[in-house]
């Protein structure tokens, strides 16, 4: 490219392919001047023969990689969510179009970015993303063979430990409705489910390992509910939380907040979005259960006044919604503000969360 056309670029919008990589640059008054297609090897070098502008990318594999490198060189590259970025495709779909909505997106002052994850991050959900397919392995397994004694008249009690407790003694005494053939397809999924077992236990142990280590992660861990993989996987989602202006933004985010479809004056509200990080909003319901089982801590977590007038209104799956919620607030200030969680007394309301 000439100096000339390299001083003329503002702004760059970058779709990313496996091999091949679609540029189109922008200039202060927002005309095409650059439309181009560059391999993977040739995006580094010829960007770092310009000077810095805006680059704009859609979140999605190997974004975060080229958006540190770009970083590096100078350039102020930001990664959009790809649904943020489709309405600013004009005309029928090809490469060019997504890049040049790309660089129409990201000047925009209102669009929602994704801060960019660094290499710690990124190998940290690697492990929360491994040890969750191997849980839905595992719960696989388990029900391939309740599927399988139940074929043959054998009902075993709900719950992990039931099975894993009684299927020894039906393997060894229940020949009668169990063939030899059978019998061989259980062991092995029993040995299956143990080689599973295994394998997640090392892979937490190695997270929870991680997270002691985090002083993030120990703030994190310091509210009710969250262990060492909930806080590592919201450290590895969202880093320190600048992204977000405050928690209710972070909870939406979560898709923890009541679907809403209104117009004029009349507001409708729905069930819960489900919106963003599906696997981070399973772990802070989950958290919301656990807190809700150990009544005698919600006076030391100054959550008591909360939850008993939220259980006089509220079903209590609602109240656990509520409670998620509530409880990915407090993180996100934990998580941002770099202080631990700490209850404080006041004298008209009792304890609260500082």
């Amino acid at each position: 490219m000439s100096q000339k056309l390299n001083a003329a670029i503002a702004v760059i919008g970058i779709d990313i392919g496996k091999n091949s990589f679609h540029i189109v640059g922008h200039d202060q008054r927002g005309a095409i001047v650059l439309r181009q297609k560059w391999s993977r090897g040739q995006v580094e070098t010829r960007l770092a023969n310009l000077p810095p502008c805006l680059i704009g990318m859609e979140a999605c594999v190997g974004a975060h990689h080229l958006s540190r490198k770009l970083q590096r060189l100078g350039h102020d590259a930001r990664l959009m969510p790809a649904k943020y970025v489709r309405p600013y495709s004009k005309g029928q779909k090809n490469d060019f179009r997504d890049a040049e909505a790309i660089a129409e997106a990201v000047q925009r002052p209102t669009m929602k970015f994704v801060a960019t994850k660094t290499a710690d991050q990124l190998d940290l959900q690697a492990l929360h993303l491994v040890r969750d397919r191997l849980v839905g392995q595992r719960t696989g397994v388990i029900n391939q063979i309740r599927a399988f004694l139940l074929e043959r008249g054998i009902a075993v009690r709900q719950g992990l430990h039931s099975l894993r407790s009684e299927l020894p003694g039906i393997l060894a005494t229940r020949t009668d409705v169990l063939l030899p053939r059978m019998l061989r397809i259980i062991e092995d999924l029993a040995g299956d489910w143990r080689r599973l077992d295994a394998r997640i236990e090392g892979l937490s142990s190695e997270i929870e390992t991680l997270a002691r280590q985090d002083g993030a992660c120990q703030r994190l861990m310091t509210v009710p509910g969250i262990g060492p993989i909930i806080s590592s996987a919201m450290v590895a989602a969202i880093g320190t939380g600048d992204v977000f202006s405050k928690g209710r933004d972070f909870g939406a985010w979560l898709g923890l907040v009541p679907k809403q479809i209104s117009t004029g004056d009349r507001t409708i509200l729905g069930s819960i979005s489900r919106r963003g990080n599906r696997y981070l909003r399973a772990l802070f319901v989950q958290a919301a259960w656990v807190v809700l089982v150990k009544v005698k801590c919600w006076e030391r977590y100054g959550l008591n006044s909360w939850i008993e007038a939220a259980k006089k209104r509220l079903h209590h799956n609602v109240l656990a919604i509520a409670l998620a919620n509530k409880l990915a607030r407090i993180a996100w200030a934990v998580l941002n503000k770099e202080r631990a969680f700490a209850c404080v007394k006041t004298a008209e309301t009792g304890s609260r969360p500082a």
